[in-house]
């Protein structure tokens, strides 16, 4: 490249949860569109060393990327946005800053000198913020910095920021920064002095901001602009509208209608090119806003009451919906609720029911009184990892007779463990990193349903899970009708099962929903939601 590689953090004040995840998204996204080559990398401030071994409830989803790395729900935004993968450079949490400088201070690498977090601790920050810059690949790279502006976590972050837009000089380094703009309706105004004070707050630790972005209910008035330019000491152009949207994949094009793309490539020194290719983005979202039927999927989970702990197989449901011109409605269903005596009430009138990932015990036997539901009533169904080990764990049960069919994971002296610890596993101890994860192959047999819906033998999908399909019980189970129609090559590990009896009834080891993207949805989810379609259609 020509130019180096610039850099955008994106920072937050005034509260949690404002978005900053989808404005640096959409940012990436209309900044593509303009042909930059462009990637996003978080870091998260809690001292974790990555969210994999998180209760959903404590973060939400754990998003896993092809290299393997169990990372923030924030980089499945990045992927289904740019459409772009990401890694584990992608994700960096204070936990592994401090982890990876205390075993260098162990090997003795700073030569007895005392650890700070000034210089070493900011240094370490600085090089992992770079390494994607240092590929070659990107011409922008925009840096999400979690938590809120004046968290005692976030300080290091910020001083890193600090340093890292003095060493790139002018021009190859802006922070955007994101704040709220409340409205009180007793005084019928907008607020701007939390957004002043955010400011304040950070440039109290020498950070200036270039750009400001105000989450609004309303409209911002010229005055407003006025107000916030002078006192936060950025151009009037560069205070930024954000509106509440109808749906996250309308925050691109409310950015481009409000300049961002402009502003952040003139602050950079970057030209703006005409030409603009969103074309497949806005032929996403009118299919999307304009759908032509409804389905009712019911999501089976012990999760439920957070909806982001599934925030992927969320969105695959509204890009399979597009896709398919239906809305898709999410009926949540806590599987701790799931009796024999209710199981058809809590599922009546669905068009397709999914079973979600997950560990533990907790809800397990309403997932599986779910799968049998579906299975017995025709009704199209998915399961997702655990969801496809407890479908095999009920077809175990109710059609091979093995009334205490269990996974080793839950009932460890069950006489019939269809799921079982994979061999891999057996010697690790260690919690954290240590699953099956990231990208595998997978074959798939051509006289399969599978491969009707990927069109292709050879198939690489994300896996997350220590257990798996017990091979002693394969050819019991293919032989009373559940096919194993995906393994991988090398080990045998059963990936995809299905039963060609039932119009519609799959369960895949691994986690399709990390791989669908707003313009590429994938396909398995797209195969479901129209055989949910269709399903829908016939009852009428």
């Amino acid at each position: 490249m020509s130019n180096p590689t610039k850099y955008i953090f994106v920072t937050g004040g005034v509260t949690s949860s404002l978005g900053k995840g989808i404005i640096a998204a959409s940012l990436a996204r209309i900044l593509q569109a303009r042909g930059y080559s462009v990637t996003i990398q978080k870091l998260d401030p809690y001292i974790n060393v990555d969210p994999g071994t998180l209760n959903p409830y404590e973060h939400g989803e754990c998003y896993v990327t092809t290299d393997g790395a169990e990372t923030d729900l924030d980089l499945g935004h990045y992927e289904r946005f740019l459409g772009v993968e990401t890694s584990q450079a992608n994700n960096v949490t204070t936990g592994r800053i401090y982890l990876s400088v205390i075993e260098k201070e162990r090997r003795g690498e700073f030569l007895g000198k005392t650890i700070q977090v000034i210089p070493h601790i900011t240094n370490e920050i600085k090089q992992r913020v770079q390494i994607l810059g240092n590929t070659g690949k990107y011409d922008i790279i925009i840096t999400e910095i979690g938590g809120t502006v004046g968290d005692i976590e976030s300080y290091p972050y910020v001083e890193a920021v600090r340093q890292l837009k003095w060493n790139l000089g002018p021009k190859n380094a802006i922070v955007i920064h994101l704040g709220l703009v409340p409205y009180l309706a007793a005084a019928g105004e907008l607020k701007t002095k939390p957004v002043q004070h955010s400011v304040k707050s950070l440039m109290s630790s020498g950070v200036q901001p270039d750009i400001l972005v105000c989450r609004t209910e309303h409209h911002l008035p010229e005055d407003i602009k006025d107000k916030l330019a002078l006192f936060c000491n950025v151009r009037k152009e560069a205070v930024i509208e954000s509106m509440d949207a109808e749906t996250i994949y309308d925050v691109p094009m409310l950015m481009l209608e409000q300049n961002l793309d402009k502003v952040v490539l003139e602050d950079l020194g970057l030209p703006c090119p005409e030409h603009l290719e969103l074309t497949k983005w806005k032929e996403f979202l009118q299919r999307y806003k304009n759908p032509k039927g409804e389905v009712t999927i019911a999501l089976v989970g012990k999760y439920v009451s957070l909806h982001d702990a599934y925030k992927s197989i969320v969105e695959s449901f509204i890009h399979a919906g597009a896709a398919c011109e239906v809305k898709v409605n999410v009926r949540w269903v806590y599987s701790g609720d799931v009796k024999n005596e209710n199981v058809a009430e809590l599922l009546k009138g669905v068009d397709g029911v999914l079973v979600a990932p997950g560990f533990g015990e907790r809800g397990i036997e309403g997932k599986i009184k779910a799968a049998r539901y579906a299975r017995e009533n025709n009704i199209p169904f998915l399961g997702i990892c655990l969801g496809m080990q407890m479908a095999v764990v009920e077809y175990a049960r109710n059609i091979l007779g093995y009334t205490d069919a269990h996974s080793k994971e839950i009932d460890p002296n069950t006489t019939h463990p269809v799921i079982d610890l994979m061999e891999s596993q057996k010697t690790v101890t260690a919690k954290g990193g240590t699953m099956r994860l990231g990208a595998w192959q997978c074959s798939v047999d051509k006289d399969s349903k599978a491969y009707q819906i990927y069109g292709q033998e050879s198939i690489m999908e994300r896996h997350r899970h220590r257990y798996e399909l017990s091979s002693q019980y394969i050819d019991e189970l293919e032989a009373a009708g559940m096919k194993c129609t995906g393994r991988n090559a090398d080990t045998g590990l059963v990936d995809i099962v299905e039963v060609p009896s039932h119009p519609w009834y799959m369960a895949v080891q691994f986690h399709p929903e990390y791989r669908s993207k707003v313009e590429t949805p994938h396909p398995l989810f797209v195969g479901f939601i129209d055989a949910a379609k269709k399903y829908s259609q016939n009852k009428k």
